[in-house]
């Protein structure tokens, strides 16, 4: 673990510097890879049970220090404390769960060739690269190095430069369970020196979790050096609500997928596609819920909205509203910064969004919602579909077998019946188009950086039997 300005803490609620380290130095970047290059041939050759015993430990630290981690979360990026917590428990769940389920999701699988017998075994490739977000600081790392440590390989993680606490903390967790050195390593270091790790020999994939852009200089450079990569990029979700949707239910959900970590999430719930026999009541109703949301200290308990991550994250939403709204969108609700202290946006509404305009195409990041009506369930779909993201979405109707036949016809990697985008261990995670590429979570989850290694042993000949001389 190694301490620029650039890695720094900022309460977005007070706008309070809260601490700054410096990046490591290239001679520390290499101490660092050594240690993970030495801790891996001690590493693979642990068994399942005894990574178990560890990684069972982290999980167990994090569920008995919830109100510890969340309060850093929070202070760090600003989410409402009980989502904070939320968050924590759910890394504690993913840690777990592959303590539990890595040997048998990795066990060996029987072919049956021609002759012969053969077999499908899995070995861990080395270091791995994790690059990750912000937005769910302890999440994030929980479901990239849970399962990858568990398969025997060891992780080297760059956070995000504004939760460098979180990452801390988390590799400290490792470290207090009993991990060998090496194993978790948090990195603080710049862009160049991600470059050079993706270029070293030792480090054998890339996981990152960011923007479309970020995904396409790292897979870049990942595709240069043969190096396997997934990512986890941007979403602009579909809600779609049938005619024949509660219409209830379907506010509910609209508002927490929305409004959930104050919008800023790659699965929320982003285009609301509502039938013209609903759409008026749906617009009314999802209207006046946001009109209740309550700005304040994320670590009060009654607070209902929290601050963006930073002042650059509310920039870039207004702007983009600004333009939308340049570019022929009506604005129903909200629109500006709420005039108080802190990266406070206002829930926003945008309807009357024209192909054409840049909206119709961008990921908003933040607690903004662009509405459109539609005539039939064809044009649900279209719609839908009429995006570069493909990651998730969610179909409401009471029919579900028709739910099941929309949601077939939809270009995601996950969607989802009466129910906003979710994530649970079991569940795998994943998209497809500008989305990215890779699963994580679920027995998916833990095959993504594994060799897949064929074992064939060949159909022994029968001895001959020898006549006795007459």
């Amino acid at each position: 673990m190694i301490y620029a300005m650039t890695y720094q803490s900022v309460n977005p609620f007070n706008q309070q510097i809260l601490k700054t380290y410096s990046e490591l130095s290239d001679s520390e970047l290499d101490n660092a890879l050594n240690t993970a290059a030495q801790a891996f041939e001690l590493w693979r050759q642990k068994s399942f049970s005894e990574r178990a015993l560890i990684t069972e430990k982290v999980a167990a630290l994090l569920r008995s220090q919830v109100d510890k981690y969340a309060r850093l979360a929070t202070l760090e990026m600003g989410k409402l404390i009980q989502e904070a917590r939320e968050e924590v428990l759910l890394s504690s769940d993913i840690i777990a769960y592959y303590a539990r389920n890595a040997k048998g999701f990795l066990s060996a699988t029987r072919l049956r060739p021609r002759s012969g017998r053969a077999e499908v075994v899995s070995t861990p490739l080395g270091i791995l690269l994790g690059i990750e977000p912000w937005n769910f600081p302890f999440y994030q790392l929980a479901r990239f190095a849970a399962p990858n440590i568990m398969a025997g390989n060891v992780v080297m993680v760059k956070h995000a430069a504004s939760v460098p606490q979180c990452g801390i903390a988390f590799e400290e967790l490792w470290q207090e369970a009993g991990a060998p050195a090496g194993v978790y390593t948090n990195l603080l270091i710049s862009y160049e020196q991600v470059k050079r790790l993706i270029q070293d020999p030792r480090v054998q994939g890339v996981a990152l979790t960011g923007s479309v852009e970020a995904g396409k200089a790292i897979a870049s450079l990942a595709g240069q050096n043969l190096k396997k990569s997934t990512m986890e990029l941007g979403g602009s979700d579909p809600f779609i609500v049938l005619d024949d949707a509660d219409l209830d239910q379907a506010v509910k959900y609209a508002v927490s997928g929305r409004m959930f970590n104050a919008g800023q999430c790659c699965t929320a719930s982003k285009r609301f596609i509502v039938m013209e026999g609903l759409a008026d009541s749906f617009l009314q109703k999802f209207k006046s819920e946001l009109e209740k949301f309550k700005p304040g200290d994320p670590m009060d308990g009654s607070t209902t909205l929290s601050p963006l991550s930073s002042e650059a994250a509310l920039k870039k939403l207004l702007d983009q509203v600004d333009r939308a709204i340049a570019h022929g969108a009506e604005l129903v609700l909200g629109g500006k910064r709420i005039p108080r202290s802190g990266a406070f946006m206002e829930p926003t509404i945008l309807t009357r969004i024209q192909p054409d305009n840049p909206a119709f195409h961008e990921e908003f990041f933040g607690p903004v919602a662009l509405f459109f009506r539609v005539k039939d369930e064809q044009e649900a779909i279209r719609l839908a579909n009429q995006s570069q993201f493909g990651l998730g979405g969610s179909v409401f109707t009471k029919d579900i077998k028709k739910g099941k036949r929309v949601a077939g016809q939809i270009e995601t990697g996950m969607v989802f019946i009466n129910q906003t985008t979710d994530s649970t261990p079991e569940l795998p995670f994943g998209g497809i188009k500008n989305s990215g590429y890779g699963r994580e979570l679920s027995d998916l989850g833990i095959h993504e950086f594994v060799n897949k290694k064929l074992v064939s042993v060949a159909e022994q000949a029968k001895p001959v039997e020898k006549k006795a001389a007459a």
